[in-house]
């Protein structure tokens, strides 16, 4: 399938309002998910027999900054048997700290291996995962204080005792 006939597929299955964006001119074309549909998306993709995206290579966030005041949940899906490759985003509004925590739904029923980059992701972004089986700090401790990979984050002088900025 070519990105168009997957874009119409997911059209036809959907909507019109589940892709926001899609863009088959970037180096790594991607579709851009309306946040809500993203799991139905993804189980979508991984069951119907012309996609069948078995693998999740990677799900990643990014902190788009105060300017922008967005952030990305990106999904890069692998179709073995297809020799397909495709990347998925939802873009979720930046919260300030004091603020809730922007909420995306978990993939893991559909693929297990999003266990661990959702909780990667919950841990440095500060992004939840909802209806995640286990979502907790993975990388940190469970007391740490912020996510460090947030444009805003403050570096914290001292752990338990222990200078920890540099």
């Amino acid at each position: 399938m070519t990105f168009q006939e997957i874009n119409d597929l997911l059209i036809s299955k959907f909507g019109e309002n589940v892709i926001i964006e899609a863009n088959d001119a970037a180096i790594q074309p991607f579709l851009v998910i309306e946040t809500a549909q993203i799991k139905a998306v993804c189980a979508e993709l991984h069951q119907h027999e012309q996609t069948y995206f078995d693998f999740l290579n990677c799900v990643t966030g990014i902190d788009n900054g105060e300017k922008l005041g967005t952030m990305e949940v990106i999904y890069n899906l692998t179709s073995i048997p297809h020799h397909l490759q495709l990347t998925l985003k939802v873009i979720v509004p930046r919260n300030a700290e004091a603020e809730p925590a922007p909420k995306v739904p978990s993939v893991c029923e559909v693929w297990r291996t999003a266990d661990w980059h959702e909780r990667e992701i919950y841990d440095l972004l500060g992004i939840e995962f909802e209806g995640h089986p286990d979502l907790r700090r993975i990388l940190l401790p469970a007391d740490w204080e912020g996510h460090p990979l947030r444009k805003d984050y403050q570096h914290q002088e001292k752990y338990h005792g222990i200078r920890v900025a540099y």
